[in-house]
């Protein structure tokens, strides 16, 4: 996989983890198709780390085509022992994971968080339109009715209905 790590610096080094991506963070490479063949092996590696690392990576390559069980195995090895899983279909995908780690090792979580308007209604409209029948027309709607959202959480169902556009269909999905 080295072959496929082109973004950042790399080096040969003698660690118990596969790849060193930080001073508290590590990875280790799994192959399902080796998993198959070896299922004590992940949780032999975990153990080698001990705690030493604030971020464990199990970096999962999918290479066989029946992947319920064995990745189901693995999710579990994994979030047993306070691992993070990452699944990749690729060598090239597995390598482009380890740099974007690297890379953001040392960079504040929000630089990677989305950006999220700071208005009310904005923020109403993020809220409420990730429930399935909501959509923008409802939130304004429901927004000059109620006030806020702890008011609209607050209505009966009663109340919700005899907004328009609304109704008792939307309100009883």
């Amino acid at each position: 996989m080295s072959q496929h790590i082109r973004n950042v610096r790399w080096a040969f080094a003698d660690v118990v983890c596969d790849y060193l991506l930080g001073q508290n963070s590590c990875a280790l490479y799994l192959s399902l198709r080796y998993h198959l063949l070896h299922p004590d092996y992940l949780y032999y590696r975990i153990r080698e780390l001990q705690k030493n690392f604030k971020l464990r990576i199990v970096l999962c390559h999918v290479d066989v085509e029946d992947v319920v069980k064995p990745l189901l195995e693995v999710t579990k090895t994994a979030l047993l022992h306070d691992c993070t899983l990452l699944c990749a279909w690729s060598l090239e995908e597995c390598g482009r994971y380890l740099e974007t780690i690297k890379v953001y090792e040392n960079k504040p979580a929000d630089l990677i968080q989305g950006q999220m308007d700071t208005d009310y209604l904005s923020r109403l409209t993020h809220a409420l339109t990730s429930v399935r029948s909501v959509n923008k027309t409802d939130v304004v709607t429901l927004g000059s009715t109620f006030g806020s959202l702890s008011h609209i959480m607050d209505a009966s169902m009663e109340d919700l209905a005899r907004c328009p556009g609304i109704g008792e269909r939307k309100v009883f999905c």
